[in-house]
């Protein structure tokens, strides 16, 4: 357990999930994890009955009193809201950024201070310890800092410390893979009704169904292709259904789903670009 107070900016899904993790893991004291939002006092509120961390609107309260500064406010307004969190931060904090599409260098620029910058791309899976998660160290970090923070992520999950050019892509499949899952599951859970099944029974089956998937997967070296070949036989139920995934071209929707999730990740990273070379010149 780090003895750091560790402060939130923002209060949304990714940042309830990372110290819901955090809390659970006993990795933070609730007690030592402030947050923070715009305005949204409601959401501030469950959260603190919920969880026990503290919160308030007033940023400066709560960054005079971080030494780990999460920011987890929405990529499109992020020069606004480091701007006006700008006064109250210092060098002495280190900044982890778990902001899609959003550079380390473009965040210290925006600080105007020499602060250690962290990019981190877990996912929402952290709030159960199961997170994917993706660092990249800006320049300056040190080795105790990319400790600090491998360290607080490992307790939600896997950590991969990798460079910050691949983060856009790998954020597509770590940080946006669990969506297209539950999309996936959402698709199954809506044919047990066109197959006359049983909701809760059928929901139980698709979850175990892919827990055991995901298992074996780990405990094997055979590839993904070895394994789903083992499964069918000619002219049987598993072959008919991948016939149909096949003829929709299921594998091609997939690749160009995970390709345009990290073509945004860089559009986003090119238009905080362009908007910076405008307020430069």
């Amino acid at each position: 357990m780090i003895q750091q107070n560790v402060a939130f900016i923002g209060a949304g899904s990714m940042a309830e999930a990372i110290f819901a993790g955090l809390i659970k893991q006993k990795m933070v004291r609730a007690e030592n994890i402030y947050v923070t939002n715009r305005s949204n006092l409601d959401r501030l509120n469950h959260l603190k009955e919920t969880y026990g961390v503290q919160t308030s609107t007033n940023k400066e309260e709560i960054l005079k009193k971080a030494d780990v500064v999460i920011l987890a406010m929405k990529p499109v307004g992020v020069k606004d809201s480091i701007e006006e969190i700008r006064s109250f931060t210092s060098e002495n904090q280190l900044f982890l950024s778990v902001l899609a599409g959003i550079t380390t260098e473009y965040i210290s620029e925006l600080l105007g201070h020499d602060a250690p910058v962290i990019r981190i791309m877990p996912n929402t899976s952290a709030a159960v310890g199961s997170s994917a998660t993706m660092i990249a160290a800006g320049d300056g970090v040190t080795k105790d800092q990319l400790t600090i923070a491998e360290e607080l992520f490992k307790s939600v999950g896997m950590v991969k410390t990798v460079p910050e050019h691949d983060i856009d892509s790998l954020t597509a499949i770590a940080g946006s893979g669990p969506a297209y899952m539950y999309y996936l599951v959402e698709g199954m859970q809506q044919s047990l009704e066109e197959l006359n099944l049983d909701q809760d029974l059928g929901e139980e089956v698709i979850l175990q169904m892919m827990q055991g998937a995901i298992d074996l997967m780990k405990s094997t070296d055979k590839s993904p292709r070895e394994l789903y070949q083992n499964v069918k036989s000619p002219g049987g139920t598993t072959e008919a259904g991948l016939n149909v995934l096949e003829d929709n071209d299921y594998q091609d929707i997939i690749i160009e789903c995970i390709k345009g999730a990290a073509k945004r990740s860089r559009d986003i990273t090119k238009e905080l670009s362009t908007v910076r070379e405008k307020t430069l010149s």
